[in-house]
């Protein structure tokens, strides 16, 4: 049972009196929403069909009585212009249009005088009839850190349904930079107190007298179903998401030379001492830039050589650098224990065992599975070396499996089996998501083999991801590959489990986002809109991880194509894939500001003008690449351009679209034919980018089947178009004249 405060009981006291009489009252879709002033605070009650209420507090000044001005209504919009003793309070109600009921409330505060706030209460109170208890519920995500400003919860005495609040994050950024304070954990709270917070004020850093401050905008969805089972509630999750997503405000992006930055990275990666050691004669990436601590780690040059091989069948080229990596893969075989090691076994001994897993043979769970998973992808594509590996460590992998029953720890020992680190944390358990990425690994390797005894252990582990909830989430790449495993699943077994429990990983992955742009302290120097956040509890983003979902995105929307999915996630896919597009360009030091940069770094060096990704962004108040320059992030421009850039064979551009695409063909014919991936209702960047110093053509860019043509701008880049996503679109051009 959750204890209640005593002003909080006071204020339900207030609000469910029957002589308490509103000073605004409007009805929209099957929800009743009335304005009430109580001496400090204004507050908006909505009513549920069923009859249950929740008020939700517009403004506030304590100790103080709140003299309300005037009303305006325009359409959707109505206006409360309010005087307090703290200033001219504005209040702005935006009722709903749409088929989901979505209420934004913003709240902006002029100050009458200099400001501080050492205390702010919760906006939300989950109201009960007068002199009863106050309605109970179950709160289902929460923000964690500088993640999305979210509340999801549902209501169960009385049964009356469900919300998903979200605070626009973005718009505080006046109030963040002035206090100095952050954004992060300002959305939660416990049962019954819930809602956001303004953070506490630091004593010498008030808000400034006369200025306008935005102290809240929150979007409300509501729904009057209370989820019976997880796929229910997962489906009515990411339905609300998505619903408050498309009114929420988004920053405009802008295009970005991946092309040039490709060979910038391409040039320091090969070139630069710092990313690469030598053991047994055979070269290899390090983890990090000048990380000569930690021996050679077969993930890292796996993650770097896949990327590497889209762009070289994307460009129907060669690079030498991956011959350099492919030679020393053999060499993390170990036939004693019949598997691919995490560590080089010839120089893991000289580990410096500073943390746990830091040890010849300890495994972290998923990182055995991930390096299958791209030793798999190299021998489906005909690699008959990575083929040998794979199938040598499978039956290793395998026992492993069986004996954990499908459930892994966090750390074991590769030769005994024994747990070295059960849970993440006490009473969380091991690393969740990686039943799936063992999946993945199954059914990778029945595709290979056509054996059924693989598809069948995909199945097995499958199922142990029922009843996770949002608790699913261990690691961002691998849930998010688990996706797509479960996806491809369900295709192939027919089973709707499948389906929903694919759901249930990307519910976990956008839950790990961060909707909102950092725009106070260093985060004004760089975009990070719908970043996403490696672990459940990591402090910043990471570009391995991010880069890796983004793949995995494009994965899921490939095998979706033709197929009957929630529309809410190919709008949230395609949304995430059109946002890092611009942001992880971000992730190189030269893009930065050298004082954001941390002068201490926990792994290897941090060389600013190297076209090495760092590995962490942060908060704003806090510097960047504290953690190292990540070498084996570098697939970061080598997974894009090939997923972004569609060639015209014998002509000087590219053609780029910000949203994944399907069905492209333009190779030595014309006209060019593709469809555009994501939601109608949203826009997407086209761009006919300028490949070389001839002249380019004329274009005619059309949607399929109209007759009028679409009008571009030009740009130093080429001729930029904006068009609607899940639209097809038609390209032409005009031969040039020699």
């Amino acid at each position: 049972m959750n204890a209640t405060s005593a002003w909080l009981l006071t204020v339900n006291a207030k609000l469910s009196s029957p002589g308490l009489t509103g000073v605004y009252e409007r009805r929209a879709g099957a929800y009743s929403f009335e304005v009430f002033l109580t001496d400090d605070s204004c507050w908006l009650v909505a009513s549920w069909p069923k009859g249950g209420r929740i008020a939700f507090r517009m403004a506030y000044s304590p100790n103080d009585r709140l003299e309300l001005k005037n009303i305006k209504e325009k359409g959707e919009l109505v206006t409360f212009r309010m005087s307090s003793l703290m200033g001219e309070y504005e209040l702005e109600m935006k009722l709903p249009a749409g088929d989901i009921t979505v209420v934004r409330l913003t709240t902006r505060l002029k100050t009458a005088v200099p400001l501080l706030f050492p205390f702010w209460p919760r906006d939300i109170i989950p109201l009960g009839a007068a002199g009863d208890k106050l309605a109970e519920g179950d709160i289902k995500v929460r923000q964690t850190g500088t993640r999305s400003g979210q509340l999801y919860f549902n209501f169960t005495r009385p049964k009356a349904g469900s919300v998903l609040y979200l605070q626009n994050l973005t718009a505080l950024a006046d109030y963040n930079q002035d206090t100095e304070t952050s954004a992060g954990d300002t959305v939660g709270g416990e049962w019954p107190e819930i809602g956001f917070s303004l953070p506490p004020t630091l004593k010498n850093k008030p808000l400034l007298t006369g200025k306008t401050y935005v102290l809240s905008d929150a979007f409300i969805a509501f729904d009057e179903a209370v989820p019976e089972d997880e796929p229910a509630m997962v489906r009515q999750y990411l339905d609300l998401l998505a619903a408050v997503y498309l009114v929420l405000p988004k920053p405009a992006t802008s295009y970005k030379d991946w092309p040039g930055t490709l060979q910038k990275g391409l040039h320091d990666l090969t070139e630069s001492p710092g990313c690469w050691s030598q053991v047994d004669g055979n070269h290899y990436l390090n983890a990090y830039v000048c990380d000569y601590a930690t021996p050679p780690e077969i993930m890292v040059q796996l993650a770097v050589l896949l990327p590497l091989l889209d762009y070289v069948e994307w460009n129907d080229s060669q690079l030498e650098v991956m011959k350099k990596i492919k030679d020393g893969l053999p060499a993390f075989y170990e036939k004693k224990y019949g598997t691919i090691m995490r560590w080089h076994p010839k120089a893991a001994d000289k580990m410096q065992a500073d943390e746990e897993q830091k040890k010849p043979l300890v495994m972290d769970s998923w990182y055995l599975h991930h390096p299958l998973l791209n030793l798999s992808r190299l021998a489906l594509k005909g690699d008959k070396v990575a083929e040998k590996l794979f199938m040598d460590s499978l039956e290793f992998a395998i026992r492993v499996a069986r004996h954990f029953d499908y459930s892994w720890p966090v750390f074991y020992k590769m030769d005994t089996l024994e747990v070295v680190k059960a849970e993440t944390q006490p009473g969380k358990g091991g690393e969740h998501d990686v039943p799936g990425l063992y999946t993945h690994v199954m059914l990778q390797a029945w595709e290979l083999t056509g054996k059924k005894r693989y598809l069948a252990e995909a199945e097995q582990a499958a199922l142990k991801l029922q009843g996770l909830g949002f608790q699913l989430f261990y690691q961002a790449n691998n849930t998010s590959f688990s996706a797509g495993a479960l996806f491809r699943l369900f295709k192939i077994t027919k089973k709707e489990v499948y389906k929903d429990l694919s759901y249930l990983c990307l519910a976990n992955v956008f839950k790990n986002v961060r909707l909102w742009d950092c725009n106070y302290g260093y985060g004004k120097n760089f975009p990070s809109f719908f970043a996403l956040f490696p672990l459940n509890d990591a402090p910043y983003t990471a570009v391995y991880e991010e880069q890796e979902v983004f793949c995995a995105f494009h994965d899921y929307l490939r095998h979706a194509e033709g197929e009957d999915i929630l529309p809410s996630l190919r709008l949230l896919m395609a949304e995430y894939i059109r946002f890092l597009v611009e942001r992880a360009i971000y992730y190189y030091p030269p893009m930065l500001r050298k004082e954001m940069l941390s002068e201490e770094v926990k792994m290897g060096e941090v060389d600013g003008s190297l076209w090495i990704a760092l590995e962490d962004l942060h908060d704003g108040w806090e510097q960047s690449g504290e953690v190292g320059q990540e070498v084996y992030g570098a697939g970061n421009a080598f997974g894009i351009l090939p997923r972004h850039y569609m060639q015209v064979e014998g002509h000087p551009f590219m053609i780029y679209t910000d949203y994944p695409t399907y069905g492209f063909s333009a190779k030595k014919h014309r006209p060019a034919n593709f469809r555009l991936a994501g939601d109608g209702r949203l826009n997407s960047r086209l761009m006919l980018v300028k490949t070389g110093k001839g002249k380019m053509p004329e274009f005619t860019v059309k949607y399929k089947g109209s007759r009028e043509s679409l009008k571009g701008k030009k740009t130093k880049d080429g001729l930029e178009f904006i068009v609607a996503g899940d639209s097809e679109i038609h390209i032409d051009w005009q031969k040039i004249k020699a």
